[in-house]
């Protein structure tokens, strides 16, 4: 997979190429990230890619040329290719849109800065809005790294454990169980007694039930999506009882 990353600091996108299982899965060739310096097709005299709005405001504007320059230059004719604005009006990111990326064979990010970009540059050539958050943030860049890592994380071979993926939070509706390491005693506070025993099968148990637990303790919303089978819904129902008793 390939991903292309429109932006005015280029820099900031090939540190981040160089860290961790990013760098590893280029090196994997299992994905190629192409970092794309706006201001090289800027036509002022000083690379200027902005101006500032029409009607009046505050900030300044990218411009619609230098960004329509930069998307003609890549080869966006590919099948499987989407391209993506970076904007806190686009729909949220999710574990399940990062999942949707995956049949894609080429992505390309624009990173927005300043009050943001044309909305011609919408209207003409993005495919789709996505937002990391409600909340604001100076411009696309570290959004766009979190899309890549996202993506990135769930392709074959990009991580040494794969298995892992599939217990995180969010990749089936629910937060991950809690996770202990040694010192087996910390402050008092020991490591849960069924996680020394060694029975895989408890251990298994009690972390499904940990992570529904989890889930309806911070973020019940996501339990409204599933149906619980019964086994699950059993688990629950003991966590709460558990913890009503402030056992949990």
């Amino acid at each position: 997979m390939n991903f292309n990353i429109i932006t005015i600091f280029p820099d900031f996108i090939d540190s981040f190429k160089q860290t961790g299982f990013i760098k590893r899965a280029i090196e994997k060739n299992l994905i190629s990230v192409n970092s794309i310096n706006l201001r090289s097709f800027s036509t002022d005299k000083h690379n200027r890619v902005d101006d500032r709005p029409y009607g009046g405001g505050p900030g300044m504007i990218l411009q619609y040329e230098p960004i329509r320059k930069s998307l003609l230059s890549l080869d966006l004719q590919k099948k499987n290719n989407k391209v993506i604005y970076l904007s806190p009006q686009g729909k949220t990111l999710t574990q399940k849109k990062l999942n949707s990326f995956l049949i894609l064979d080429n992505i390309t990010l624009l990173c927005g800065r300043y009050e943001g970009i044309d909305q011609r540059v919408i209207d003409d050539f993005i495919d789709e809005e996505i937002s990391v958050g409600d909340y604001v943030v100076s411009g696309g860049e570290i959004p766009s790294m979190l899309l890549v890592e996202g993506i990135c994380r769930l392709i074959p071979g990009a991580i040494d454990d794969q298995e892992s993926i599939k217990e995180e939070s969010f990749q089936n509706n629910f937060l991950d169980y809690p996770h202990f390491t040694r010192p087996e005693v910390i402050n008092n506070k020991k490591v849960p007694e069924v996680l020394l025993k060694g029975n895989h099968l408890e251990i298994s148990m009690w972390r499904r039930k940990e992570a529904l637990g989890a889930t309806w303790l911070k973020r019940p919303e996501l339990l409204k999506n599933v149906k619980l089978s019964k086994e699950d819904d059993k688990l629950l129902n003991d966590y709460i009882s558990e913890f009503k008793k402030g056992k949990a």
